[in-house]
């Protein structure tokens, strides 16, 4: 009744896909689970072999990578049952009740999110300490604080949608690139008037990564949603995008690019180094979003 849905990229999921089959084996109700890798190295595809022989697992490798949008309509379709329960690869369970507490809750007409998390403690690894504050300070949300603005707080890392629903709304395949699709997954829930039930049920995000390549991904995820603002408007949905918005009404944006060029380095410095102010690194993604927009505005 239940397709547990694993989109794969250079990550080692035998861990995760062995979790998940020992509790789909204690549930009540009939599982699938279904990984597919989208193009991984061949390094990859060789350690995450081992999990198709397991019961009820299906391992489906893709000769070329079709990105984090059309590998997950991709799952969808491949899936047998009503229900499609989405996650990361780079996700771990926190305990053996995570199958059970979505199966309590499946309703025909809702969508469950049941958050993301980071382990509480920071990293030994000093270069990774930067993503795990971050993300334990921003996207480490409780169900009840979620609820407060419910399609703003939801992210794609661990959801059950009905499949019925999903057929009508599916993952936009023109984003090619990363970041914030999410975002635009969001809207089209509120569009269609999907009801979100906000669950404490989180999967923890365990693919840390350094802070060099943090901060080039919120990079590109800038670059993204610069592109997504064109096609849709997400001014009231991305808080960055209204402090944009804002500084150009006021037209302050001359005075944040000079800012920009006197301490655009050492923002970026700081979030290498300890201790951290978010609010900082906030400065450097709107100073990135504004170099982005005056760019375009001269090509």
């Amino acid at each position: 009744m239940i397709s547990i849905l694993i989109p794969i990229y250079n990550f080692d999921v035998r861990l995760l896909v062995e979790k998940l089959h020992h509790q789909g084996n204690l549930l009540t109700v009939d599982f699938e689970i279904i990984c597919v890798d989208d193009a991984s190295s061949e390094d990859f595809k060789a350690i995450n072999q081992t999990v198709a022989g397991l019961s009820a697992v299906r391992l489906i490798e893709l000769d070329k990578n079709i990105g984090r949008a059309a590998i997950r309509n991709f799952l969808a379709s491949e899936a047998h049952f009503p229900y499609l329960l989405f996650m990361d690869g780079d996700s771990a369970p926190l305990d053996n009740n995570y199958l059970k507490r979505y199966q309590d809750q499946l309703s025909p007409t809702a969508l469950l999110y049941g958050g993301r998390c980071y382990q509480a403690s920071a990293p030994i690894e000093k270069n990774l300490y930067f993503h795990w504050y971050y993300g334990s300070k921003r996207e480490s949300q409780k169900a009840a604080f979620r609820k407060l603005n419910p399609y703003q707080s939801f992210m794609t890392n661990n959801f059950l949608i009905p499949k019925v629903l999903f057929e009508k709304i599916k993952f936009d395949e023109g984003l090619r690139h990363y970041g914030h699709e999410d975002t635009i997954f969001g809207l089209a829930l509120q569009q269609k008037s999907v009801t979100i039930v906000h669950l404490d049920n989180p999967l923890e995000h365990i693919g840390i990564e350094d802070a060099a390549h943090f901060i080039k991904k919120s990079e590109q995820a800038i670059e993204n949603l610069f592109q997504l603002s064109k096609q849709y408007n997400l001014t009231k949905t991305v808080r960055l995008l209204g402090f944009y918005e804002k500084i150009n009404r006021l037209k302050l944006t001359p005075f944040v690019l000079l800012f920009a060029y006197f301490f655009k380095k050492q923002l970026k410095k700081h979030c290498l180094s300890q201790p951290i102010f978010l609010g900082l690194f906030d400065l450097y993604k709107l100073i990135y979003l504004i170099e982005l927009s005056k760019k375009s505005n001269k090509n």
